[in-house]
C-alpha cells in the first residue's frame, strides 16, 4: 500500500472509531489554502478538529511523537480558517486519534482535547 492509501485507512479506522463513540461526522478531509483537517465531528455541541496520526513502528516515536508543535499549529491555522468561513459560534475542541502498530492488528488511541487554541 502507498503511503496516502495508508493514511486513508487509518482514517477510515479512527471515523468509524469515533462514530461508534457517538460523535457525528461534519466533513472529512477539509481543505483551506494552509492545510487540511483529517475529520471534523460533532460531540453533541462541541465541533472537534480531529488530526489522524499513524505509525507502523515505534522506531521514532510512534504516532505520539508526529504530533509535535508544528503540526499542532497547522491544525488550529485550518481550524481557523474553517471557522472563519462557517461561521461557528459554539465551543470546539481538538483530538488526536493514534493509530500505532502492524495494520493487521492496529492499536488505537484516542486523545480528547489534545491541545488548545490560545
Amino acid at each position: 500500500m502507498q503511503k496516502v492509501q495508508i493514511g486513508q485507512w487509518a482514517e477510515e479506522l479512527a471515523y468509524v472509531y469515533l462514530c461508534k463513540q457517538g460523535l457525528q461526522p461534519v466533513e472529512r478531509n477539509y481543505r483551506c489554502k494552509v492545510g487540511e483537517i483529517d475529520l471534523i465531528m460533532l460531540d453533541e455541541k462541541i465541533l472537534v478538529f480531529v488530526e489522524v496520526r499513524y505509525r507502523k513502528s515505534q522506531r521514532y516515536g510512534g504516532s505520539m511523537a508526529s504530533v509535535n508543535t508544528r503540526k499542532q499549529q497547522k491544525v488550529l491555522d485550518v481550524a481557523s480558517c474553517y471557522l472563519q468561513n462557517h461561521s461557528w459560534e459554539q465551543q470546539c475542541r481538538f483530538d488526536v486519534v493514534l493509530v500505532d502498530g502492524a495494520m493487521e492488528k492496529p492499536q488505537m488511541n484516542w486523545i480528547a482535547d489534545a491541545f488548545r487554541m490560545e
